[in-house]
């Protein structure tokens, strides 16, 4: 069973620019975010959780307990997201945008080797999805 704390190391992504489009990221930004390759680190203590991404661009870190609601600062914008674990290798955040009360997320998917991040927004036509490799 794979234990989703841990560092990882984004190697890939798949159809991101629809999401990075629709959650309203400039063209500039989008084109670097799509470019940038951070590292992904995800501590728990308990229902505290830690999720840390840095890339030569930035480090944003977010620090939370699971199940309750909290605030996230993006580029444009700052989102409410409460984030839960579904089972022993998922975990899922539902987030809302407050200035037009659109509905975003992410689902993490872990395996000993990875983990996958799709990104969903209600007016992207697909989900993105960001891709990690574990790293020791």
């Amino acid at each position: 069973m794979p234990s989703i704390p841990g560092k990882y190391q984004h190697y890939k992504n798949e159809d991101i620019d629809d999401y990075f489009i629709a959650v309203g990221v400039p063209f500039m930004g989008r084109k670097m975010m799509a470019m940038s390759s951070p590292l992904m680190e995800i501590t728990l203590d308990g229902d505290n959780m830690t999720i840390k991404n840095s890339s030569l661009f930035r480090t944003v870190e977010n620090k939370f307990q699971l199940g309750v609601e909290y605030e996230e600062n993006m580029p444009n914008t700052t989102i409410k997201s409460v984030t839960k674990i579904v089972n022993d290798n998922e975990m899922v955040t539902e987030s809302v945008i407050p200035e037009s009360g659109a509905k975003c997320g992410r689902h993490y998917l872990f395996s000993d080797d990875e983990c996958v991040v799709t990104l969903t927004h209600e007016k992207a036509q697909t989900p993105g999805k960001r891709y990690f490799r574990r790293v020791q």
